[in-house]
């Protein structure tokens, strides 16, 4: 039990000393903000110039678009597939995960909170400026609150559920080095399928109906599509909860194909020198 509560105790002081290296990134971080703003008019103007040159009614209005579309910018790197820590396919490529082998640490946890702490530093220094100035934008390319108090509670909880299968879903990229022996083969696999999935490419209510319902049996959408159009009033309430219920199951589920997975590659691996 005692050594359960270290195990515990380290992760935690781990995941805040990664917080912390990460947020001393601020010259990169307001970069990045400011490529994000110029994406983001670049949406906007494209689903504008889409919206006023068809006269069919359209599955969501271009007010929730242009919701959808700032919080992806403000929320960028909770959820593309491409945001990688070199310092993990250093170890595997190189051989010096036998360092981590003999730590008294479970890998796939430690991996974890590295992850997720460098995604949520790094949203945390570009999120405010891009909601703010967002807000005080003339209408209609302007961030508006959610429709009721309920969905916004619903948005972080679901945002939080996302971030969390996300990196369960990015650690299969790691883990896959294993075989390939190549980060970039799976990282652009991931890439494209995946944000392209989440909706993040074209929102998932513009979709055809027929690719509606393989984005609906994928996790992907759960990541980010989800907390984003409860936020824009899109979805409602008790969609929102059934959604919930499906990002846990699809984490469970994820997390323990994961952890079998890397336990499996990890008697694999062959470490050469002294």
């Amino acid at each position: 039990m005692r050594y359960r509560q270290s195990n515990v105790r380290s992760y935690i002081a781990y995941f805040f000393l990664q917080i912390k290296q990460g947020l001393q990134y601020r010259t990169a971080a307001i970069a990045g903000a400011i490529t994000q703003f110029c994406w983001g008019f670049m949406l906007l103007f494209i689903f504008q110039a889409f919206y006023q040159s068809n006269i069919q009614t359209q599955p969501i209005s271009y007010t929730q678009v242009v919701q959808i579309i700032w919080l992806q910018q403000a929320f960028l790197a909770f959820f593309v597939l491409w945001f990688r820590d070199n310092d993990i396919f250093t170890m595997i490529l190189t051989g010096s995960i036998a360092y981590e082998l003999c730590r008294p640490i479970h890998l796939y946890s430690f991996w974890f909170v590295k992850l997720i702490s460098a995604r949520l530093s790094s949203a945390s220094l570009r999120c405010m400026p891009i909601l703010l100035v967002a807000a005080f934008l003339p209408a209609p390319y302007s961030l508006k609150l959610p429709p009721t108090m309920e969905h916004f509670l619903y948005f972080f909880l679901t945002l939080f559920l996302g971030l969390v299968l996300l990196v369960t879903i990015s650690m299969f990229v790691y883990i896959s080095t294993f075989y390939t022996y190549s980060a970039v083969g799976s990282m652009l696999l991931f890439a494209v399928f995946g944000e392209f999935f989440a909706g993040l490419i074209i929102p998932v209510p513009l979709m055809p109906l027929w690719l509606q319902k393989i984005v609906y049996a994928l996790p992907f959408r759960y990541t980010c599509d989800v907390p984003f159009r409860i936020y824009a009033g899109h979805i409602g309430i008790p969609e929102a909860i059934v959604s919930i219920f499906i990002q846990l199951g699809w984490i469970l589920l994820l997390v323990v194909l994961g952890r079998l997975l890397l336990q499996k590659s990890l008697q694999r691996v062959v470490v050469h020198g002294g």
